[in-house]
């Protein structure tokens, strides 16, 4: 009797530790999704927009000083954004010029790794920071009409198209902020960034040229000023080209609508 009696007692204990255990394995495992920091952000450049480009950021936090960043831009082929505005700026009466930049359509895409230090005791993406970067970027057009005289003062034009590419690096400064539960605004206040810049454009003439065409329109092309740049100028019967190489430089800035997760 007294052995039934132990069996049944150590059954009960058995059975009591068990279910203690479980419920102190759920309370963890709630306890520990409810202390689950969120680490990540996705954003949008919203005056990006107001300028034809269309921008995305995703940033994840490492620590809570430390988080990296990858932003996509991209604009499809467009006039060039405040066109009329430029054009009242530069005060000039030579309609082909005007032509030229009301025509002019061009479009580019960029991607910009960065690492974001926080400098606030909040941290994890909140807060001033520092964020030094890298930025590839791509521009071209189809669309870039030029017109020259030859000797007799007889105007012609050429459409060149191509690429030019850039590769920079430079230093953001910025603040981000909480607006709601997981609402941020994260403001770009300056990102200044400098490097290099290669391009190739080409164009093909509509008829053949003779020599004194091409002796015309090489000197027209060789006297457009690109300060700090290299040029390259090749001009055939067929058409021409322009190579450049030389120093790119850029500012960053915006206001980003982001959603953290």
């Amino acid at each position: 009797m007294k052995i039934k009696s132990f069996y049944f007692i150590a059954l009960l204990l058995m059975s009591f530790t068990i279910k203690l255990q479980a419920q102190t394995e759920i309370v963890t495992e709630d306890s520990t999704r409810k202390n689950k920091k969120q680490v990540n952000f996705i954003k949008v450049n919203l005056t990006g927009i107001f300028l034809k480009n269309y921008s995305i950021q995703y940033e994840r936090s490492l620590s809570r000083k430390i988080s990296v960043a990858l932003a996509f831009r991209t604009m499809p082929s467009t006039t060039i954004p405040f066109k009329n505005q430029i054009i009242k700026s530069l005060e000039t009466t030579d309609q082909n010029t005007k032509e030229t930049i009301e025509k002019f359509r061009i479009s580019n895409f960029a991607i910009t790794p960065e690492i974001r230090f926080y400098l606030s005791k909040k941290g994890y993406g909140r807060g001033f920071y520092i964020a030094p970067f890298y930025r590839y970027a791509s521009y071209e057009t189809n669309d870039l009409v030029f017109t020259y005289e030859n000797s007799a003062s007889v105007e012609s034009t050429i459409t060149l198209s191509g690429k030019l590419t850039s590769n920079t690096g430079g230093l953001m400064f910025g603040v981000q902020n909480k607006l709601g539960k997981r609402l941020y605004l994260d403001l770009w206040l300056l990102g200044p960034h400098y490097g290099s810049a290669t391009g190739n454009f080409s164009g093909v003439s509509s008829k053949p040229l003779t020599t004194d065409e091409q002796t015309d329109l090489r000197q027209e092309l060789n006297d457009i000023d690109i300060p700090f740049t290299n040029k390259t100028v090749t001009v055939t019967s067929n058409g021409a080209s322009v190579k450049l190489d030389g120093p790119w430089a850029g500012i960053r800035s915006g206001i980003l609508l982001g959603f953290k997760f």
